[in-house]
């Protein structure tokens, strides 16, 4: 489907790093450019450089004040902790407002490649820092990459941008950005706030004209379970919507094995997912796309390979699931981490799901996530709620 596909990458991007023990660390994103390398995924898209966001970019979306206590930071690497920055989520660290800056610049270079048509589709996977908050650090999330490439696109003259984020955690931080803006649909599927940080994402919570919309799914939901929730959600809402451009982000913390949440996906259903999310870019957004990376905390067994998953669907050359995963990056894998590496692209699994048009059970948890959304938000974009 795909005509031009890019991929914003610089080395440099593995600079965003919160030191030794920290979750979000930087080699997954590594390992994920050296397997869509050995795969030849990368031989398939045109690879482009970025420039760090300047401070009127970042200006776009977060306070000034907050920018210049960033700076700070990033000058002596002494926390601030008013501006979020020396908590165990949010290391202070030398370096971190360039580290974040530029991964800022690759999601604005991605938006501006899409939205002035030098690319159908652009994916920063060292992006989707989606936490991060006006005037705040949160969640290891410095600067808020979706929501600036967001506001870009609205400040060039777009008038209907569509978010969905498929992380496991709720999209906090780009909502409230756009939550009193009838311009940007905001769509997040998450685990339940009742059992996993930040503790918002209700579907209660519905934003202006009800562009703000929120699937908060039970934990242990499995493949089928959320592909349910996803195909009674968003295509719906995307259809009716009709956005100018798509942007998604595609945290792969919603995985069986990632160790900070419990959704249980697998690789399989999360390839499944960014199909299905391509399709859909195609079908409402004119094939305007605009892809980031996002949480994932496995960072062996799962990363690298969910988003070389993702960036080969973003290119239009889909991989064999049964692919090897190649013997010079497990040798990689092995030397960075100790770890021992996956052997091919696949878990195994058949990610089939009942469409919610044969019927909803209301015992079931998965069908009253579903149905709370879709009560909440359909009738305001003229859906019927009902299956």
């Amino acid at each position: 489907m795909s005509r031009t596909a890019r991929v914003i990458w610089d080395d440099a991007l593995t600079s965003y790093n919160f030191g030794p023990g920290h979750p979000l660390a930087p080699v997954r994103v590594e390992l994920t450019m050296a397997l869509a390398r050995e795969l030849g995924v990368l031989d398939k898209v045109e690879t482009a450089g970025c420039a760090p966001a300047g401070d009127d970019e970042l200006a776009m979306v977060h306070e000034r004040g907050y920018i210049e206590a960033v700076k700070r930071v990033s000058a002596t690497g002494a926390p601030d902790l008013s501006a979020g920055l020396g908590t165990p989520d949010n290391p202070a660290f030398r370096g971190v407002h360039e580290a974040s800056a530029l991964i800022a610049g690759a999601s604005l270079a991605a938006a501006r490649a899409v939205w002035e048509g030098t690319a159908e589709h652009a994916v920063n996977v060292a992006g989707g820092l989606h936490h991060a908050m006006a005037a705040t650090a949160s969640g290891f999330c410095v600067y808020n990459d979706p929501a600036l490439a967001i506001a870009w696109l609205l400040a060039r003259g777009a008038t209907r941008v569509a978010y969905v984020d498929v992380d496991v955690h709720h999209g906090d931080g780009v909502q409230a950005a756009f939550y009193g803006d009838p311009r940007v649909l905001t769509i997040s599927l998450h685990e339940s706030p009742r059992t996993l940080f930040p503790g918002t994402g209700f579907a209660e919570e519905t934003g202006a004209e009800g562009t703000a919309v929120n699937v908060a799914l039970p934990a242990g939901c499995g493949d089928a379970g959320w592909l349910r929730a996803f195909d009674a959600v968003v295509p719906p809402l995307l259809r009716e919507f009709r956005p100018e451009v798509l942007v998604t982000q595609h945290g792969c913390d919603s995985h069986a094995l990632d160790p900070l949440a419990n959704l249980m996906l697998s690789v399989d259903g999360q390839r499944a997912a960014y199909a299905a999310l391509h399709r859909l870019a195609h079908e409402t957004a004119g094939g305007r796309w605009i892809v980031t990376g996002g949480g994932g905390y496995e960072l062996v067994q799962v990363v690298p390979r969910a988003w070389t998953h993702l960036i080969a669907e973003v290119a239009g050359h889909p991989l064999d699931p049964a692919t090897p995963t190649g013997e010079e990056w497990r040798r990689l894998a092995r030397e960075r981490t100790g770890e021992t590496p996956p052997l091919t692209m696949t878990d195994g699994r058949n990610p089939e799901f009942r469409s919610l048009s044969g019927g909803y059970d209301p015992g079931d948890p998965i069908d009253r996530a579903i149905m709370a959304t879709r009560n909440a938000v359909f009738p305001l974009h003229g859906l019927d709620p009902m299956p």
